[in-house]
This record gives C-alpha cells, sequence and structure tokens, in this order.
C-alpha cells in the first residue's frame, strides 16, 4: 500500500469532542500514515470562568469517554488495548498546540473551523507558527451544515433575514444532499497512533489539577460525551412528531436538549440534520421541520457572526448602538432581581431561578426573561448576554448574542422595537397551569392557578390562603409592566428607526 502524502498528522479538538463523523479526524486519517487527537485546556479561556463550571465538568467527562472512544478504535484495527489515546493537556493553545506538533515530529495539524473572533485569532496564531516551522495547517467545516459564504442571496450577499435565509438554506440542501453525509473514515484508512512514550503517562489531569470543583454526574444532570448525546437523540427521536406542538412550554418534555451536545460537538449536525430530514422534515411534516428550522436558525446566526463581527460588542443595526439604556445604581438593583429571580414576575423568576439552578434555560423563557430585562426594565442587552454567557451550558457565543439581538430589537431580523411581551399574558398562555413556576417558585405553589401568574392582583384571601405575604415571602413586582412599555417605546421612538 503506498504511502499517505503526510507521515504524521495531529487533529487538534476543540468544540468537536467525538470520535464519528468528524471531518477533521477524518481527513487527518485518509491523509496521514499515523494520526494523534489531542485537547488543551486552554487557560485564556478557562481563567475568567468561576471555579465551579458546569461546562468544565461537561467537556472534562466527555473527554473522558472519548478517551476510552479512541481506544476501541484503536483496538478495532490491531492495536493493543490502551495505545491509542487522546493527548490532554493544559496550557495556552497558541503554544502547546505548535510545540505537540513538533513534539509528535508531526507535519500536518487538522482542526474544524470556529468562527468566533476569538478564536478566529488564535488559530491563525496556531497556524503562523506552524507554518514557520513547516508543518502544514488544514481546517474544515464540522460544526454546522452550512458555513460563511455557501447560503447567499441572489446579489451574492449574506442574509439578514431569516425566512428567505431558510429557504435558501433547504434549496442548497434538496440541491446538495451529500452535505448530510457523515465523515466516516474507511477502516482500512485509519491510522490512529500509538501513545508517544516521551509524552509521559497517558491521562486527564483531573479537575482540580485545572483549578476546578469536581461536579459529579448527579449534579451535573447532564447525560455528558456522545454516549449522553446518543441518549437524549434516542429518547426525543420518537416525539419528534410532537415538536411544533410542545416545544413552547416549559413544563412539557418538548425540546431534544441536544443544545450542549451541539454546542461541544459531542454529536454532529449532519446526523442531527439526516434524522429531522428522513423524518418528514423534507415533505414539511410540522415536528420535523420546526425542529429542522431551528438547526438552520443555528447556521443563520453562525454565517451573521462571520460576515459581522461586529455584532459582538455592538448592535447589528448600528444606529441602535445611541438607545439610552438605563444605568446607575436602580437599574443596578434591577439587575441583579433579574439575575436571581426576584422581579415579582413569576414566569421571569422561574425561567432565571432555572438557569441559576441548572445552567439551562427553555428557548421560549429565554425570550420572555430577554425581553423582560431589555424592553421591561430598560437594561442593556449586553449585560443579559454576558450574564448568559457564564452560565448556559449550552453557550455559544453565535446564537446567544443573535436570541439577545433579536430580544432587544437592535439586531438582525429582530423582534420589531414596538413588539414587547408582556409577561403576565405570556405566562398564562404557555405555563397554564402554573406547573413550570410551581417547580422553581416553590413559595407560590399553593397559589390558584389564575393568582399564579399575576399574585399581586390575587385577592388578599387568595393570597392568605396559599401562605403568600407579598414583599416577604415574594416580592411586589420590580416594575408595572404597561408604564415600562410605555418607556421603551419613548426609549426606541426617539430613535425614529424604520418600522
Amino acid at each position: 500500500m503506498p504511502s499517505q502524502p503526510f507521515q504524521r498528522a495531529l487533529v487538534w479538538l476543540r468544540r468537536d469532542l467525538r470520535a464519528d463523523d468528524h471531518a477533521a479526524l477524518a481527513a487527518a486519517c485518509t491523509q496521514a500514515d499515523q494520526v494523534w487527537c489531542a485537547f488543551v485546556f486552554d487557560t485564556p479561556l478557562l481563567d475568567p470562568l468561576p471555579r465551579r463550571d458546569r461546562r468544565v465538568a461537561f467537556i472534562h467527562h466527555s473527554l473522558t469517554q472519548l478517551d476510552a472512544e479512541l481506544d476501541a478504535l484503536g483496538q478495532r484495527h490491531g492495536h493493543a488495548p490502551g495505545a491509542v489515546r487522546l493527548i490532554v493537556q493544559h496550557g495556552v493553545a497558541t503554544e502547546v498546540i505548535p510545540a505537540l506538533a513538533r513534539q509528535l515530529r508531526a507535519d500536518l495539524v487538522c482542526l474544524n473551523h470556529d468562527d468566533e473572533p476569538d478564536a478566529l485569532r488564535r488559530d491563525a496564531q496556531v497556524r503562523e507558527h506552524l507554518h514557520a516551522a513547516g508543518i502544514v495547517c488544514q481546517s474544515f467545516k464540522d460544526h454546522v451544515l452550512f458555513e460563511r459564504s455557501e447560503v447567499l442571496t441572489g446579489a451574492n450577499r449574506p442574509y439578514s433575514v431569516f425566512t428567505p435565509y431558510k429557504n435558501a438554506w433547504l434549496k442548497r440542501l434538496r440541491a446538495h444532499p451529500e452535505a448530510m453525509a457523515p465523515h466516516a473514515v474507511a477502516p482500512h484508512a485509519l491510522a490512529l497512533a500509538p501513545w508517544p512514550e516521551d509524552l509521559g503517562t497517558p491521562g486527564i489531569p483531573p479537575l482540580a489539577a485545572l483549578g476546578f470543583e469536581p461536579i459529579d454526574d448527579t449534579l451535573l444532570r447532564l447525560p455528558c460525551g456522545s454516549a449522553g448525546a446518543r441518549t437524549l437523540l434516542a429518547d426525543f427521536l420518537p416525539r419528534i412528531d410532537g415538536y411544533a406542538d410542545k416545544r413552547d412550554f416549559p413544563a412539557c418534555k418538548g425540546p431534544s436538549y441536544l443544545s450542549v451536545h451541539l454546542r461541544f460537538g459531542t454529536v454532529s449536525i449532519r446526523e442531527l440534520v439526516r434524522e429531522a430530514w428522513g423524518r418528514g422534515a423534507a415533505d414539511n411534516a410540522p415536528g420535523p421541520a420546526t425542529w429542522l428550522s431551528e438547526l438552520i436558525w443555528r447556521d443563520f446566526y453562525h454565517q451573521i457572526l462571520h460576515h459581522n463581527p461586529h455584532v459582538v460588542g455592538q448592535a447589528f443595526k448600528l444606529e441602535f448602538d445611541s438607545v439610552c439604556w438605563e444605568e446607575g445604581p436602580e437599574a443596578d438593583a434591577l439587575f441583579d432581581a433579574w439575575c436571581h429571580g426576584r422581579t415579582g414576575y413569576p414566569l421571569v423568576d422561574a425561567g432565571m431561578r432555572q438557569l441559576w439552578q441548572t445552567g439551562y434555560m427553555h428557548n421560549r423563557l429565554r425570550m420572555v426573561v430577554a425581553s423582560f430585562l431589555t424592553k421591561d426594565l430598560g437594561v442593556d442587552w449586553r449585560r443579559g448576554e454576558a450574564w448568559f454567557a457564564l452560565h448556559l451550558n449550552d453557550f455559544d457565543l453565535a446564537a446567544n448574542n443573535g436570541g439577545w439581538q433579536w430580544a432587544a430589537s437592535t439586531g438582525c431580523d429582530a423582534q420589531p422595537w414596538f413588539r414587547i411581551f408582556n409577561p403576565v399574558t405570556q405566562s398564562e398562555k404557555f405555563d397554564p397551569q402554573g406547573r413550570f413556576i410551581r417547580r422553581y417558585v416553590p413559595e407560590l405553589a399553593k397559589l390558584d392557578d389564575r393568582s399564579l401568574h399575576a399574585p399581586w392582583l390575587a385577592p388578599a384571601l387568595s393570597l392568605a390562603a396559599a401562605g403568600v405575604r407579598l414583599g416577604t415571602d415574594y416580592p411586589h413586582p420590580v416594575v408595572d409592566h404597561d408604564a415600562a412599555r410605555q418607556r421603551t417605546l419613548a426609549r426606541f421612538g426617539s430613535l425614529k428607526p424604520g418600522r
């Protein structure tokens, strides 16, 4: 068998923590005689995080699984048990990866794209170091189905409105169904290499060695790794036909709960699109088509970030950077009440407490609480975006930024600034029996269904019967919604943006 174009390759894993349907790994294994996989706990990313971070624990658990999966792959293709292992290091990735490539005497480094601005700068530095050492660096599309400039308007420009983007995306998929095909590695081409002896003893450093507190599976409450993703997908697929009807109700088991797995690549986006497409999305069946639409939103926000990196810190529509958001001690107090679920609006508080307790928030509630922060409290969307970035298990810069700018009416295809969610009617519509509220705001659990959504309007006898003392057991509303709505209309109306 002729030698491959390269002798040794290093695959740098980042947001793609799986061993199957992996673009960079497949490419490395078809080009090189030997291939190692490495992950770096990158200190510039880790240092700002709280020392008890669910996402770091999720990554750690997932890497342990991936290490075992690589070992199993190695055994299937002739290596001794324990010979093929994942290389895990802790340090500055821009230094670690070039040094590791030199140590392995690699002549090829493969990685998958990451379009976040900081990641692009990091990858450019790594590529420069590798080039100086005479090492080829190749990068591949893996995190989304269609990326960057693959879906453009007829005028060859990026889309800024979702529906025409979605239509063009679907048209492209019909024309190129191979985009859904897995990046599988043929057995004869698998070139995973045994552990290099000069790297010392293989293994993944414990969380404590990385400066983080351990979080066990029970507290993490997240099925981790590819096995966890498979479990969640298998649970969701029998429910997919009901997705369109149930997805907006936080007390229902409607979502797939796969967002954290998409974020860290423990499941392939191609696999999920294939499932949606094959189960009826191709024929516009409501459940699968609606779920696929959510996956397309994800691609949409990533291409927005690629073409408009200014959205990190600025409004997509720059004229909205002149919005006069509330500032000062009173605004800080309102923001703190929002963060910790003490606004006096039960559905808002339930959503924020769910985030605080679990690291997850239902998608409908993300819209409700974001609208409340920006339109009821008048607080800058960037403060909410940063809070979500700190606490969401599935935090993804593109989707988080896009969602917040949508809610704040500053982004592409955003909620019009003069349309403002009413937190009470949202509560009555999407949690009518208060099942979700009662779970996360237990101090209101004994209120009747009618009173639960706006306890400040409840008769005194109802409050007394439920053991609720407003201002003591549960706060009064921090703002009056109708008055806040008028302030928001004045705030945005003064800019004279087009309707």
